[in-house]
């Protein structure tokens, strides 16, 4: 019997963003639009504090931030298909991850479904990557942070650098993108 390429097409991958409301903003809508041109199929979940957020450091809105993805949730739908461990992925990235978000994940506080989602993904070993923005930190945040790294998951705060000598924002913010796909082995 003869195989057809319909038959031997290989399934995309899905990659999981999440947005929580810490500063970070156009990194957030920089890793979607990259992700947008890979063979990557985007799951996005967005707190309500993500959204205000969104509306004050850019000049998008929520909706727009959805339309770059391929699929959108409802941070209340702890139903969706991405709270359970059963829903295969390449792994969880948060960008950016208050630090809020970051103990909630730490102490297995999964009461929404961003929480939830990143629970599932480190219990099921996958990559969680967790762009942790704030500063200074604490040493909650650098407990929390620890505690998080040693589960697995890869802490990638947004720090800059200026090997690359870059010329603008917009330059730095590229850097933190390209660095937070690599993990994924995504090349920007």
């Amino acid at each position: 019997m003869q195989v057809g390429w319909e038959d031997t097409a290989m399934e995309r991958q899905r990659l999981i963003v999440g947005i929580t409301g810490a500063s970070g903003m156009p990194i957030a809508a920089g890793v979607l639009r990259h992700l947008k041109k890979t063979d990557y199929e985007t799951h996005l979940v967005m707190t309500r504090s993500a959204e205000i957020t969104i509306r004050q450091e850019t000049d998008m809105t929520p909706e727009d931030f959805r339309n770059l993805a391929d699929i959108a949730y409802d941070n209340d739908d702890i139903g969706a298909a991405i709270a359970s461990g059963s829903f295969k992925t390449a792994g969880m990235l948060v960008v950016p991850c208050s630090m809020k978000t970051l103990a909630g994940i730490n102490s297995g506080f999964s009461e929404d479904l961003l929480l939830r989602a990143a629970d599932v993904t480190l219990k099921e070993r996958r990559k969680l990557v967790l762009c942790a923005r704030e500063c200074p930190l604490s040493s909650v945040h650098l407990r929390n942070m620890y505690e998080l790294s040693m589960m697995g998951a890869v802490i990638l705060p947004p720090m800059l650098g200026y090997y690359s000598r870059p010329s603008s924002v917009e330059a730095c913010t590229e850097q933190i993108i390209g660095k937070l796909l690599d993990v994924f082995d995504i090349d920007i």
